[in-house]
């Protein structure tokens, strides 16, 4: 598989040299005897190193997503750990909070966009069985959430709105500064899941104004099992993994030393040079785009234009009319190329996807999709391969 091309950054990004080399020492024992990758959390010696490079790591990826304090990232197994303790964690917080104010006549309402990972869209179907009013905010047939869309939306018992930075599957890029304001305006907490948009396009959750943001390390070149979950200081919260206290009683369970080091350590390369590479990959992208213009059959799903900030660079989203996507991507692997009809978790899904169908897509569109994405190890002889491999995936031929 040494010539194969991967093109399925979206779902999963190759350990990158940087997560590598972090890990390198929480991988051997340690001097002495002592494990490197000691518990963060014990008093001996082991114990305290350990503790140090957890702290070190927290202060690189609060620096890296544009937090206030090193102390609101909460780390975690990764982005569905950090959305589902967002959407339960914030709004049972501030439904409990006003229903305290209330004397108990509160009944909490909570919006998410319907083309949320199924991480959200799954926890916002466990408030309403514990009792939440939850409303669906569809997008335009681009893939955007509007802002006018949210306001009417907003209810004054409205305790928490959920709308993602960047759409997975067709890349999306949603107007979150003006969704947190106008979330905030009506009294409600707001957070963004940004686990598509780190190292792709510039994040600050500051400059957002969101409470809370969702993050994971393998979508940016670092190893699964590890992420976090910004909480802005002072933010409403009710813990949902309960134990041993850690990570400030918001989080507990013993924390992934090496995870978190990997992590911030492809985070801070990520994001160091996202500019540059955004603008490589947009280039890849209007090749793709142009070069399925060409072709019969074979549609742009979203209109991105070559140099348009509107969608991430590093996404490309075709239909290609009466074949499947699982046929795409089987035929697709059969020639060495690896790509996706979708979102990685729900690949084995036979359904057509929910955000396209939100999109306004019929079924028989949805199910002929097939996303192509980029990272910093694609090249363009792999966008070459890609390209000259659609022909023969769209004209197969047995045997």
């Amino acid at each position: 598989m040494s010539d194969a091309v991967y093109l399925d950054w979206a779902a999963t990004s190759p350990l990158c040299e940087e997560a590598l080399a972090a890990m390198q020492p929480y991988l051997r024992a340690g001097m002495a005897g002592m494990p490197a990758n000691a518990n963060a959390n014990a008093l001996h010696s082991a114990g305290r190193a350990a503790y140090r490079a957890l702290e070190d790591a927290r202060r690189s990826l609060a620096a890296s997503v544009g937090a206030r304090r090193p102390d609101e990232m909460v780390l975690t197994s990764g982005a569905t750990e950090a959305d589902n303790a967002a959407l339960l964690g914030l709004a049972s917080a501030a439904a409990a909070a006003r229903d305290q104010a209330q004397s108990g006549a509160f009944k909490g309402h909570v919006i998410v966009s319907a083309i949320e990972h199924d991480a959200v869209l799954q926890a916002a179907a466990r408030l309403e069985r514990l009792g939440f009013d939850v409303d669906y905010l569809r997008p335009t047939r681009a893939g955007f959430i509007e802002v006018r869309a949210l306001e009417a939306a907003l209810r004054p018992n409205t305790v928490l709105v959920s709308v993602q930075a960047a759409n997975s599957e067709v890349g999306s890029i949603q107007p979150v500064a003006q969704l947190a304001s106008a979330a905030h305006d009506a009294g409600a907490l707001f957070h963004t899941d940004a686990t598509q948009a780190l190292g792709k396009m510039r994040v600050d959750v500051q400059a957002w104004g969101c409470d809370a943001a969702s993050f994971s390390a393998h979508k940016v070149g670092g190893p699964k099992g590890a992420g976090a979950l910004y909480l802005r200081a002072r933010t409403p919260f009710k813990a949902q993994a309960l134990g041993g206290g850690q990570e400030s009683g918001r989080r507990s369970g013993t924390q992934n030393v090496c995870g978190a080091a990997a992590f911030a350590a492809a985070c801070a390369a990520a994001v160091d040079g996202w500019e540059s590479e955004a603008a490589r990959c947009m280039r890849l992208r209007a090749r793709i785009y142009d070069a399925a213009a060409a072709m019969d059959g074979v549609v742009p799903t979203v209109e991105a234009a070559p140099a348009s900030a509107d969608y991430l660079p590093t996404i490309a989203h075709l239909l290609v009319r009466g074949i499947e996507s699982e046929t795409l991507v089987l035929r697709f692997d059969a020639l060495g190329i690896a790509v996706s009809g979708g979102s990685a978790c729900s690949s084995g899904s036979l359904e057509a996807s929910h955000v396209l169908r939100a999109m306004g897509l019929r079924d028989d569109e949805a199910r002929c999709a097939c996303r192509v994405s980029m990272g910093r190890g694609t090249t363009e002889a792999d966008i070459d391969a890609f390209i000259a491999a659609l022909p023969e995936v769209i004209h197969w031929k047995r045997g």
